[in-house]
């Protein structure tokens, strides 16, 4: 099996590893939404550990990609995550998935072919220096710091952060897996201990950013995410790893255009009503509706009645 195949056999994988996280993560961030100090509570949880070793294991699966393919190619693999997020949030949920979130899982998927056609390349050699590593770790740090100041659509803002530090995460990840592997040098040099410790940190900040972002749902943060992700570490791949993309003007078109394609796909799945990992039943529903109605005499109180109606 050739390194790019098998750079993309690993980052589907990871993908369906993800995804499982993510949706276990949006179920507990809405049960634990509004008791108690969170990350207490959180530490407490089986179903959080349960969630932090599935995004164990798919950080392992991606670090081995990222071994065999560029940040390219296998950046743009992390969508897959909410393409199997739509169907097994639909699942758990006891619904089926609809005719929108089909079509927007259909074009993604051909969107991301457009963008694999550009991008698969051979096995990754270069690596970021230490000044490099220690520069793009800061300015992802400052602007980590912006988007998580307090202010309006906290989540969508939260989920941007959670993908920028991902996506660096994953670029810092390859700098360590190709250095350390690197028989000519040693295997925990200064500038391998330096960059681990900086993608730990980067991964714990990305992973506690999503769980706040899920609080309002899993379709739009999620797909925020997926985005964030891929254009992070892409941005680092090509201006700082020498990594192209393949067939000159014309596969960057191709590469744009299914950047294009694959993003709208994206929004199509966040415009979904019962998008992945949905909001609230009818019976939960109810008891905010009943809020506005009128309450008559003698007759049930309105979200019996509303429950009654839809029942």
């Amino acid at each position: 099996m050739s390194a790019p195949l098998l750079a993309v056999v690993l980052s589907l994988v990871s993908a369906a590893a993800y995804a499982a996280a993510a949706v276990a993560q949006e179920r507990l961030a809405t049960r634990l939404a509004d008791t108690g100090p969170r990350l207490l509570r959180l530490l407490g949880s089986g179903a959080w550990w349960s969630a932090v070793g599935l995004n164990a294991a798919a950080a392992l699966l991606h670090v081995a990609a990222l071994k065999y393919g560029p940040l390219t190619l296998v950046q743009p693999l992390g969508a897959l995550t909410l393409v199997a997020a739509v169907p097994l949030g639909a699942r758990l949920a006891g619904r089926r998935v609809t005719r929108l979130e089909w079509r927007g899982t259909g074009l993604t998927l051909i969107g991301l072919g457009a963008l694999l056609l550009t991008a698969t390349g051979p096995a990754p050699e270069d690596t970021l220096t230490l000044p490099e590593a220690v520069t793009v770790a800061a300015v992802t740090a400052a602007v980590i710091g912006l988007l998580s100041r307090p202010g309006t659509r906290p989540g969508l803002r939260h989920a941007t952060a959670s993908g920028f530090a991902s996506g660096v995460a994953s670029a810092l990840t390859q700098t360590v897996t190709v250095a350390a592997t690197d028989t000519t040098g040693p295997l925990l040099s200064g500038r391998v201990v330096v960059v681990a410790l900086l993608v730990a940190a980067f991964a714990v900040g990305g992973l506690l950013l999503s769980q706040t972002a899920y609080r309002g749902g899993l379709g739009a943060p999620l797909a925020v995410v997926t985005l964030a992700n891929p254009v992070a570490a892409s941005v680092i791949g090509v201006a700082l790893l020498g990594e192209r993309l393949r067939g000159g003007a014309g596969g960057i078109s191709l590469a744009v255009a299914g950047a294009a394609l694959a993003a709208y796909g994206v929004v199509l799945l966040t415009r979904s009503p019962r998008a992945a990992g949905g909001g609230p039943g009818p019976a939960a529903a109810a008891p905010a509706v009943a809020e506005y109605l009128p309450s008559i005499p003698g007759q049930p109180e309105p979200a019996e009645a509303l429950c009654a109606r839809r029942g």
